[in-house]
């Protein structure tokens, strides 16, 4: 079973990947609304992802917050522009060291390596997001996938106190994804972390559905053995921005 997270470089060929696919999927009707984006449309998801793709290569240039200008809003086909985005990121990517020191945010070391698997993992939901605004679905690499919910659970769970977001957990749970062997036990905290302990409940899905559970999507059920109540009450709540 592949060891996660990833070395940092070993991102880059799936966020070349990824982009390439979000670009393939951003022309056609941009009025489409996106499901589980609140109001956006493909046109405010394609301008989101790009401008984070920009924000994001300029931390990786100088390892310094900018200002996010996420109200850049170009016209006409957004397919060109967003790829011009996804390679300015990807170039800062290539031409970085993930050793330096950079500002992140959650529970991450302050490297620029962490920018490597943000950006796959921010990709990755918003490319699923991207299909589903045509009522379409895209399957993600299995790894991916598995590393995204390692992602949520190490560095976005922790971060959730910033957000006001309650998450309530009685006892040690474990999510389980059935088609890598990846398994995560959280345990109770303020908030819940990951841990060790004896769970009451486990989780089992692919590991896309319990990505996409926690990324606020739906998708398939997962089968929760043991008890029920308290794995239901963690995954009811929400740990993502």
């Amino acid at each position: 079973m592949t060891a996660l997270p990833l070395p940092p470089r070993d991102y880059l060929p799936h966020l070349r990947s990824l982009t390439g696919a979000f670009a393939a999927e951003a022309s056609g009707d941009l009025d489409n609304p996106v499901p589980y984006c609140g109001d956006w449309t493909k046109r405010d998801l394609v301008t989101h992802l790009g401008n984070v793709h920009r924000w994001a290569a300029g931390i990786v240039r100088t390892g310094e917050l900018s200002d996010q200008e996420f109200d850049v809003s170009p016209t006409g086909d957004l397919a060109p522009w967003y790829a011009e985005s996804a390679a300015e990121l990807l170039d800062a990517l290539e031409a970085a060291d993930p050793a330096d020191p950079c500002w992140v945010f959650g529970a991450a070391e302050k490297a620029k390596g962490f920018w490597f698997r943000r950006q796959v993992h921010e990709t990755a939901v918003h490319l699923v997001d991207l299909f589903g605004a045509r009522g379409a679905a895209t399957r993600l690499d299995l790894l991916i996938a598995a590393d995204g919910v390692h992602e949520v659970l190490g560095t976005m769970l922790p971060r959730v106190a910033r957000w006001n977001h309650q998450v309530p957990l009685a006892a040690p749970i474990t999510l389980r994804a059935t088609d890598t062997g990846h398994a995560w036990t959280i345990v109770p905290g303020d908030p819940p972390e990951l841990g060790a302990g004896e769970a009451v409940a486990t989780v089992a899905a692919p590991a896309q559905d319990l990505l996409l559970l926690l990324w606020n999507r739906t998708g398939t059920q997962p089968e929760i053995a043991g008890e029920e109540a308290v794995a239901k009450e963690f995954l009811a709540a929400r740990v993502t921005p």
